[in-house]
């Protein structure tokens, strides 16, 4: 899938900027530009993408400072210029735009919603939001600001990829540590879906395209994504059991929002070698995805790549229903409680719950 990468934020801009050097490492070509939006200047300085300054006139460059209000108005009034800046990078080459944001910071929970309407309002593809939890020991504020932008993120894009923070970090790990290793992961993940549907070496049997991700994602509202790779015979019949495995592993244990097993559609991806990769292991897995997620919309599919390991991806979408996501929305709602505000975050299917625009 050929994507331009927009990163908003601190957190969006390493994370965009991790993509598409991993896109590039692996000569996928998905992603066809990346860029940064930020209100922080220090933040652009550390990426070698392309970026853009925005809220000079009201925070001079030095960020928002944890205020997602003041990070979606910094958005909306210079929408203009943002969009102006992107004319050239979205281009009829591009099968869609995914907008990266942490939305616990300021700039990100609340310029990655503004941004995405923005988009939407302009362009006929589809506008994708990843957006990166906080965990739970990065403070109420980070709660508070994502819990509030949740809710508007997902209503204003095409459908909302989340990356828990916690779902991947390894015990022992500082923080730093951990969100070095959270974005390799988000880089390897992402980047291989995009690349998914793209033409590599190889010849699949069963070619997974740009098609198949945008209908997985298009019903709209929560996706999540899970990986998990082992060492493969050369013999494809051998592998039958281990296709099957890390189907399990990857939906069970490594999705990028824990929990998250009940969906709407799914997409299994099976990458490797194509005369190792069994047609019946991928059927049995695709199955085994069909009866664990209650969805009739499972799509599978072959990723030719040249290594001795099988890979797989399972991509959900329309993934609301999650016990993980009901407990992190129970946090969003302690941490404003926690700071006298009063509480937006009743409940993530409220209609009444208010949001940052």
């Amino acid at each position: 899938m050929k994507v331009v990468l927009i990163g908003v934020g601190q957190a969006g801009g390493k994370v965009t900027q991790a993509i598409a050097e991993f896109d590039h490492e692996m000569g996928f070509g998905a992603v066809q530009d990346a860029f940064a939006v930020n209100t922080a200047r220090s933040d652009l300085s550390a990426l070698e993408i392309d970026s853009m300054l925005i809220g000079q006139d009201r925070v001079k460059g030095h960020g928002v400072g944890g205020d997602n209000e003041l990070g979606a108005e910094i958005m909306q009034d210079e929408a203009t210029e943002v969009m102006d800046q992107l004319a050239g990078r979205i281009d009829s080459r591009v099968e869609a735009v995914m907008v990266v944001a942490g939305l616990g910071g300021g700039t990100g929970s609340g310029g990655a919603p503004a941004l995405a309407r923005e988009l939407r309002r302009i362009h006929d593809i589809p506008i994708y939001v990843l957006g990166i939890l906080p965990g739970r020991d990065e403070g109420a504020i980070y709660q508070a600001n994502a819990g509030r932008s949740l809710k508007t993120v997902v209503r204003e894009s095409d459908s909302s990829l989340l990356i828990d923070n916690d779902a991947w970090r390894e015990s022992g790990e500082s923080v730093e540590e951990g969100f070095d290793s959270i974005n390799e992961q988000i880089a390897q993940r992402v980047g291989l879906l995009l690349a998914s549907g793209e033409t590599v070496d190889g010849v699949a049997e069963s070619v997974v395209d740009s098609s198949e991700i945008i209908n997985t994602l298009r019903g709209g509202g929560v996706a999540s994504l899970g990986y998990a790779t082992a060492d493969a015979s050369e013999d494809a019949g051998e592998n039958v059991n281990v296709i099957t495995s890390l189907a399990r592993n990857a939906l069970m244990t490594s999705m990028s929002l824990p929990d998250a097993v009940e969906a709407e559609a799914a997409l299994l991806v099976v990458a490797g070698a194509p005369d190792r990769i069994s047609r019946k292991g991928v059927e049995r897995a695709r199955k085994w995805v069909e009866e664990e997620t209650g969805s009739l919309q499972v799509r599978g599919g072959d990723f030719p790549l040249d290594t001795e390991r099988l890979g797989v991806l399972v991509l959900l979408g329309g993934a609301e229903r999650s016990r993980r996501l009901d407990e992190f929305m129970q946090r969003a709602r302690d941490a404003h409680e926690e700071s006298h505000q009063r509480d937006p975050t009743e409940t993530f299917h409220s209609e009444e719950l208010e949001d940052l625009f």
